[in-house]
């Protein structure tokens, strides 16, 4: 079945647009691959902090300080964004300010808590704001019947790309070992790598990408009048309060994401640290997992719009918590790869499904402020989870497998919290909003 099939595009959507769109996933996906799941973090706990006591507790703060300042900045630039119709500038801007960010983790080196913390913080922000602009342009882009398989394009793309960067990171990390070349050296160049493909693979989204949002104020005299409205009516908690159905997804949304960031970001500590897994052995099961996980994020994209988007994310769930009971409880290799695997498949499925859901609960004149509480509740959750991860290490005497066990108890809280959303109730409040707001 050919991808990005105009039947799933709204009127005036060409395929080579939908296809710069997803693209961005795939530029931004090296980034959270290696930096983040598979090279950088381990690195930093290893050499950058000499595999002191507190060094993961360190990375899981400095990921958590990330996340929290983009919670904070994103409802505003959300908002902005919305009222001046440019979201696309937004996302040209944080891609500038990641890529060249991740460059200069290049420096990092023995020691380096300064420089390293803070480009991982600016790198980190950046990436959080990009992606969350970039979704916002789903529900401009694909028919509302077909979000969860657009939605799943880009995942599935996204996964793609980030076995690229894993590819040539895993190949130049192999060449520079044997030549001997050091660890130091080697890190370097993976951060450069990432650099590199995030920027040139994210140059077709931004040359094909259509705003089509309408400015809604002109002028920064307007634009402040309305921010100000905004901060004296507390918007987004009259959003919450409005949109009973798309509050509990952000709930469910902050419970399973406190898990699935806390393995994106911990996944090649705990492959290290348990396992004895090596920076080669790493880098390939992350880069087979990134397979699994575009399979993942692909499938679920058409299975969710003929199932349901709920029932198709509680499945995603089901396949987290299994796949934490897997790990906490592996002993060999081969049983560890399987959780590797089943992280994969659910992976790519369940952020694929979140993000069709608030998709089908976002009316069209407020989609990046929807997208901004929604990916707010992902970076809270993304403070949470790791520290908790993190505190549980440090206060049990690095005792790993405990704290993956805590881990899975955000996924078995997400579950719970999807209990009582109603699709249909969540996307005729979209409508009728929709309606109002073209009066």
């Amino acid at each position: 079945m050919p991808l990005f099939q105009r039947s799933a595009l709204k009127e005036g959507v060409s395929p080579r647009e939908a296809f710069g769109w997803a693209l961005f996933d795939a530029a931004n996906s090296g980034y959270s691959t290696v930096v983040l799941t598979a090279v950088f973090n381990a690195y930093f706990v290893s050499t950058v902090c000499g595999d002191a006591s507190w060094a993961t507790f360190l990375w899981s703060c400095a990921v958590g300080a990330a996340n929290a300042i983009s919670m904070l900045l994103m409802p505003a630039i959300g908002r902005v964004a919305d009222l001046t119709a440019t979201k696309k500038k937004w996302l040209v801007a944080a891609t500038i300010l990641c890529v060249s960010a991740t460059a200069l983790l290049a420096l990092s080196g023995p020691g380096t808590y300064i420089l390293s913390v803070a480009m991982l913080i600016v790198s980190y922000i950046g990436y959080n704001v990009g992606e969350s602009l970039n979704s916002a342009f789903l529900p401009e882009i694909s028919r509302p019947e077909a979000v969860g398989k657009v939605s799943g394009w880009g995942w599935s793309l996204g996964y793609v790309g980030g076995l690229i960067t894993l590819g040539l990171c895993l190949a130049v990390v192999t060449a520079g070992q044997s030549q001997g070349l050091g660890m130091d050296s080697l890190v370097a160049a993976t951060n450069i790598i990432t650099a590199a493909v995030f920027l040139v693979v994210s140059l077709p989204v931004f040359m094909w990408l259509k705003e089509r949002a309408v400015p809604q104020v002109h002028g920064i005299a307007q634009l402040k009048t309305a921010m100000a409205q905004d901060v004296d009516k507390g918007k987004t908690a009259e959003i919450l309060m409005k949109f009973v159905d798309f509050r509990y997804l952000v709930v469910c949304g902050f419970f399973y994401q406190c898990g699935v960031a806390t393995v994106i970001t911990l996944a090649a500590v705990y492959a290290s640290a348990v396992m004895g897994f090596g920076l080669t052995e790493t880098l390939v099961m992350v880069l087979l997992v990134n397979i699994t996980a575009a399979v993942g994020a692909f499938g679920f994209g058409y299975i969710q719009d003929r199932i349901g988007h709920k029932l198709a994310l509680a499945l995603t769930l089901l396949l987290w918590i299994a796949m934490v009971a897997t790990a906490a409880s592996a002993q060999t290799s081969a049983v560890f790869w399987v959780a590797a695997n089943l992280a994969g498949l659910a992976m790519g499925s369940s952020q694929s499904a979140g993000r069709a859901l608030v998709a089908v609960f976002a009316p069209e004149k407020k989609l990046a402020r929807f997208y901004g509480i929604w990916n707010m509740a992902l970076w809270l959750s993304a403070v949470i989870g790791p520290i908790t991860y993190g505190a549980v290490t440090w206060m049990t005497g690095n005792n790993q497998r405990l704290a993956i066990v805590v881990t899975g108890l955000f996924f078995v809280a997400g579950l719970i919290a999807l209990i009582p959303v109603k699709v249909a109730r969540g996307a005729a409040l979209a409508q009728a909003e929709n309606q109002l707001d073209g009066q």
